[in-house]
Formats: structure tokens, sequence, C-alpha cells
């Protein structure tokens, strides 16, 4: 009975060590999809005009 106390005893101290080790690995996990629900503070670029300018060299050096 000693040593079933002993190793219960030696478990008990263990998990709240391994309980935290787990919270501080798992943080991270549980944080992404929470990140990614929230569309509200993504910046986009505007999109960049298109001048036309390689359509008219592409033809022109064609021609040459």
């Amino acid at each position: 009975m000693n040593r079933i106390a002993t190793s219960a005893l030696k478990t008990l101290r263990l998990l709240p060590r391994a309980a935290l080790i787990l919270m501080l690995l798992a943080a991270p996990v549980l944080a992404v999809p929470m990140m990614r629900a929230d569309n509200g503070s993504t910046i986009e670029a505007p999109s960049p005009r298109k001048s036309g300018v390689g359509f008219v060299l592409l033809v022109s050096l064609q021609r040459g």
C-alpha cells in the first residue's frame, strides 16, 4: 500500500506541471482560429492601375 501511495503522490505532484506545459503549448494553436475569425482588421492595398504601356511596347517591338 505504501508503494501505491507514493506513486499516487508523485503523479499528483506532476499533474499541475503537466497541465501548465500543455496550456503553454496549446495557447498559440488555440489563438490562431480566433485571429482568423476577425476579418475587420485586414488592411488591403489598393490595386495598381493598369496603364497599358506593356501592350504598346509589345506592338511597337513586333513592327520593328
